[in-house]
């Protein structure tokens, strides 16, 4: 069921119903098993990116635990029921986020905040309760958990659900990669469906480049077993040993008929309709531009790039004249190998940013592991191009004398722009 905001000239502020069942809901110690606040509305700002609620068990008591999440780190505090949890739920309420996603032992609430500040929410009834979990020391919260079948059929867990100490880092970037595009799920589904999803209209994920799938298919598992949403998948990649590899995993996970892999180039990748989430993971070095601009032409709401090597920089910065202030940097080769790194992405980003899209870089997986660990996330927003931003991509591009192979894929379609 969705209500809408229906206020009228001299009503109530616009959401407060809203913010009112909300309220209700997060301040029921009892009920609440997890809440989750992100986005900004439109023409506001946040202090951080993702709030989380919850309420925990610990040596004083029960209280309300309350973690933000910055862009590097997450802020933790528990705060007592009663008016001090009263307090914190209020000033969140209070707070410009776009979407909430709340669930309770008995229903789940979706609310979301439509660019003319017009609220929406839905409530879904669970056909059983759900136990709610306490526990302050719980154990690590996983997206996807180890025993999900996907793991053992993709080689990563043995038979008895245990992480194959070989395959503990491709384990660790699973759930990396869920921790970032969950952030991102609601706005799919909102851009995308309208908040209609259904077995006739179910979210549409695309995975360009997907090479083994290990990804695609945690991404799969976690949206439709843990968020229970239903969804049909495209795999795309050159190699036909992964598409029949592929292929066959999805047919014994018994998924076959909702998540597909198919042989072929990614700019050449066709889709019946159009995407609501596009993914582009570790694709190297231009082929996530073709992702990208696929993405774009698709004007999918929501994409997800974890860029590989970025060769194509690399190369015009050798031949190129580095910027004065800048040539002690570009003589040593590991440094303009990074700085081409940075400049490729930074460039990608403002190029999202002047085709209608909200941008962020974050870092995908420990650095440890890997140094090229940005990933890219857009959200479609179809404003347009800020000025600011329009002459600040330009200067870069003047000032290093490079073409992004974004721009040039994208210049057709906006000559304006980027030709």
């Amino acid at each position: 069921m969705t209500v809408p905001d229906g206020s009228a000239p001299g009503d109530a502020p616009a959401g407060t119903v809203e913010r009112s069942t909300l309220r209700v809901a997060l301040l029921d110690q009892d009920d609440l098993i997890r809440a989750v606040a992100s986005g900004r509305q439109r023409n506001a700002t946040v202090p951080f990116r993702r709030v989380e609620l919850r309420y925990v068990d610990v040596k004083a008591g029960r209280r309300l635990q309350v973690t933000a999440y910055d862009e590097t780190q997450a802020h933790t505090r528990n705060v007592a029921p009663g008016p001090e949890a009263q307090a914190a739920v209020d000033e969140i309420l209070a707070t410009a986020y776009a979407t909430w996603h709340v669930e309770t032992a008995a229903e789940t609430l979706q609310a979301r905040v439509t660019k003319k500040g017009r609220w929406l929410l839905h409530r879904g009834t669970r056909s059983e309760d759900m136990a709610v979990e306490r526990s302050h020391d719980r154990a690590k919260r996983r997206r996807l958990d180890a025993t999900d079948p996907v793991f053992r059929l993709l080689g990563v867990t043995s038979s008895d659900g245990a992480v194959k100490p070989s395959r503990t880092a491709k384990f660790r970037q699973v759930q990396d990669l869920l921790n970032a595009i969950d952030p991102l799920v609601d706005a799919a589904v909102q851009l995308g469906a309208g908040d209609a999803l259904s077995d006739d209209r179910p979210l549409r994920m695309v995975d360009l480049g997907c090479g083994n799938a290990y990804l695609t298919f945690a991404a799969f598992r976690y949206l439709t077993q843990v968020r229970g949403l239903p969804v049909i998948g495209l795999g795309v990649d050159v190699k036909g040993q992964a598409r029949a590899h592929n292929n066959d995993v999805a047919a014994e996970l018994g998924v076959g008929s909702q998540l597909a892999f198919v042989e072929g180039t990614i700019g050449d990748a066709e889709v019946a309709d159009r995407p609501d989430l596009v993914m582009a993971l570790h694709a190297c070095d231009t082929a996530t531009d073709d992702a990208l601009a696929r993405a774009v032409r698709w004007e999918t709401p929501v994409i997800v790039a974890a860029p590989c090597c970025h060769h194509d920089i690399q190369r015009q910065l050798d031949g190129a004249t580095a910027p004065e202030g800048y040539r002690l940097v570009t003589r040593h080769g590991i440094l303009r190998e990074r700085l081409a790194d940075v400049l490729t992405d930074a460039l990608r980003a403002a190029i999202l940013r002047l085709v209608g899209y909200r941008v962020e870089v974050i870092e995908f997986v420990d650095s440890q592991h890997t140094p090229r660990n940005a990933l890219i996330r857009a959200v479609r927003t179809g404003a347009p191009p800020d000025g600011a931003t329009r002459e600040a991509y330009r200067a870069l591009v003047a000032a290093w004398n490079v073409r992004p192979a974004l721009a040039t894929r994208l210049a057709t379609m906006y000559p304006d722009l980027l030709a």
